[in-house]
């Protein structure tokens, strides 16, 4: 659910990067997402990140 929530919130875009960025490593650190959902959600972050610039 973790994982679903976070995903939800980075394709809309609704996030601020390091915000974000701190909950992800929380929720690793916890087991609320696995190591490949981490990456996966800080690799659409990064993504987006440089198609704004």
């Amino acid at each position: 659910m973790t994982y679903r929530n976070c995903k939800k919130l980075i394709e809309a875009g609704r996030y601020e990067y390091d915000d974000m960025m701190n909950k992800l490593d929380v929720f690793l650190l916890g087991d609320r997402v696995t190591q490949e959902q981490y990456t996966e959600l800080v690799g659409m972050m990064d993504s987006q990140k440089n198609e704004v610039v």
